[in-house]
């Protein structure tokens, strides 16, 4: 599963006073970059104590409306542009006489640090992109679901119930889990679990994409013949194998509906600020990850029976 990550990068004009009087300082920044509260982004840095925030208030914003999806998990917007005007909107360098850590995020920030640098952009933009990549979760990399090989995830439906293989936990909508159709396990130590895939009844069919894994007739999702929960994959007539992969089992029991999934959520978030400080020169800068758990969520879907 790739690591959610949220870039935040800077393109800084630096601008000198008359008097010459500039101050220089070394920009380099660790990988992490956090946020809290109102929308505050910031980074911190040791050697020497410095910091980098962008807050933003005007309008109105939080992360969970940066990152809100409609109905069908789709972002409700990708881009956002926020005008920094040194006031609701700010973007902000200081330097510390200690560790600065706990001045963010905290109703009564430590005493013993000074600020001994502060200065505050009063123009500029604020240029946040959002992205979101979705995965099943069901131990098929999303990139080895493109069925047809044409490069598009999103037209591979072998069960034709609407969502497409890489954020199906069903591929084939037998309502037996993808993750517990393919070779979890690794028993062939080569890390891919379509390489040797399971396969019951031998039919070159992968049992993960096969409707009938057994191949006695009646369709794994209606070989319900214990308890009607939406997973064939808890009824034994044999205690030693499910109905479902058991060819001298096959009961009758129609399915009505099709198992909820369970689909996850990535969010991305790139941030591109263009702003001037005043007397402020620099040699580099290098920004990095949001670390945030609201960047991860989740959806539940009913795929219509």
């Amino acid at each position: 599963m790739r690591q959610l990550i949220a870039l935040f990068l800077l393109v800084l004009s630096v601008v000198s006073c008359d008097d010459g009087d500039i101050i220089t300082v070394e920009l380099d920044f660790d990988d992490t970059l956090l946020t809290c509260g109102e929308l505050v982004f910031y980074n911190i840095k040791e050697e020497p104590y410095e910091s980098l925030s962008l807050k933003i208030t005007s309008p109105e914003t939080t992360l969970e409306s940066l990152i809100e999806v409609d109905d069908n998990g789709e972002l409700i917007s990708t881009q956002e542009v926020f005008e920094i005007n040194g006031s609701t909107n700010q973007f902000n360098y200081r330097s510390y006489s200690g560790d600065p850590s706990n001045l963010f995020c905290n109703d009564v920030p430590p005493s013993n640090v000074l600020i001994t640098q502060d200065m505050n952009s009063t123009s500029g933009t604020a240029i946040i992109d959002i992205s979101l990549i979705e995965d099943d979760n069901d131990g098929i990399p999303a990139e080895l679901e493109d069925i047809n090989g044409n490069g598009d995830l999103t037209d591979d439906d072998t069960d034709g119930d609407g969502l497409p293989n890489y954020i199906d936990v069903d591929d084939d909508g037998d309502n037996v889990l993808t993750s517990a159709e393919i070779d979890s396990d690794n028993i062939d130590g080569d890390d891919n679990p379509l390489t040797n895939p399971l396969d019951t009844d031998g039919d070159g069919t992968p049992n993960h994409l096969d409707t009938d894994d057994d191949d006695d007739g009646v369709n794994t999702i209606d070989e319900e013949n214990v308890t009607q929960d939406n997973n064939p994959a808890n009824d034994f007539t044999d205690p030693a194998i499910a109905d479902y992969l058991n060819p001298d089992v096959s009961s009758f029991v129609a399915a009505t509906a099709y198992r909820a999934h369970t689909i996850r959520q990535e969010f991305t978030i790139e941030i591109t600020v263009d702003a001037s400080f005043p007397t402020l020169n620099y040699d580099s800068l290098n920004f990095g990850t949001l670390e945030d758990s609201r960047l991860t969520a989740t959806r539940l879907v009913t795929p219509e029976f």
